[in-house]
Order: structure tokens, then C-alpha cells, then sequence
């Protein structure tokens, strides 16, 4: 059976994508945690900090997503065993080349989607909780280009 696991989060901002992914991290044995959270851990939020805070650039974005899809698409290649793509990954095309490429590469892929995006009481959790400050109106448009899968 193959060992090598490719997981690609799926989520609006605030679900706990995130949290889930420190939590899945944490139960892994030690120098797995440490490899994966050194080099198997990707997402497209973490090239917004600048000095430690979070500093959204809607220019940058499709260049971080390439970005982050290089490091991941890198972390595979290297055959790190369990390679995370930690985005919001809502419509079916967000996630296609990481999942076309861990497939290629030999790895197993999980899709984990954290609540249901289109549930109101989700929505205003959601935008509650967010650490970047996403308001409740882009998220319910965020909820709209779900597509379950």
C-alpha cells in the first residue's frame, strides 16, 4: 500500500482549516510533525506575513497561488510522506493541479472539507472567527463558488 499522502484542505476562511491541519500535525510521530511542518505544509495565506503580520495584497494572489503550488508540487517530488495544501480550495478547479500532481507523483489524495460553506450559521461563524478579517459578505460570496465533489 502506498504511504505517501497528498491532503488538500477545503473550506471558507474562519472554518478551522487550519486548526485541523495543527491538530493532524501534532498526532503524526515527531519527526514526521517536524518534516511535514518543515517542508510538507503549503499554503497560500502564509506569503501574506510580512514581520509577522498579515498583510493582503489582492495583486499578489495569483502569483502566491503559484507559488504555493510549486512548493507543493517541489515537496512531492522530494517525496516528502505526507504533503498538505492547506487553501480554501471551494470550486473544483482550485484544487486540480495538486491533485493531478500528487496523482502523478505516486501519493494517495485526501480531500478534507471542514463544515458545509453554503450552511447561513457557518457563513457568520465563519466570519466571526476568520483571523484575517474576511467580512460576512465575502464569505457568503466565498460560500457561492462551492462546489461539493
Amino acid at each position: 500500500m502506498n504511504s505517501r499522502l497528498a491532503i488538500i484542505m477545503r473550506g471558507l476562511p474562519g472554518s478551522g482549516k487550519s486548526r485541523w491541519v495543527d491538530e493532524f500535525i501534532s498526532a503524526q510521530p515527531r519527526e514526521v510533525a517536524d518534516l511535514i511542518r518543515r517542508s510538507g505544509h503549503f499554503s497560500t495565506d502564509s506569503q501574506f506575513y510580512r514581520s509577522g503580520e498579515y498583510c493582503f495584497d489582492n495583486t499578489r494572489l495569483s502569483e502566491y497561488h503559484q507559488r504555493n503550488l510549486t512548493c507543493f508540487i517541489q515537496a512531492l517530488s522530494a517525496s516528502v510522506p505526507i504533503v498538505i495544501c492547506d487553501n480554501t480550495n471551494l470550486a473544483r478547479w482550485e484544487s486540480m493541479a495538486y491533485e493531478a500532481a500528487a496523482k502523478a507523483l505516486g501519493y494517495r489524495v485526501r480531500y478534507v472539507l471542514i463544515g458545509e460553506p453554503r450552511d447561513e450559521e457557518h457563513q457568520l461563524l465563519c466570519a466571526a472567527r476568520n483571523s484575517h478579517g474576511v467580512p460576512l459578505e465575502q464569505i457568503k460570496r466565498m460560500a457561492g463558488l462551492f462546489e461539493p465533489f
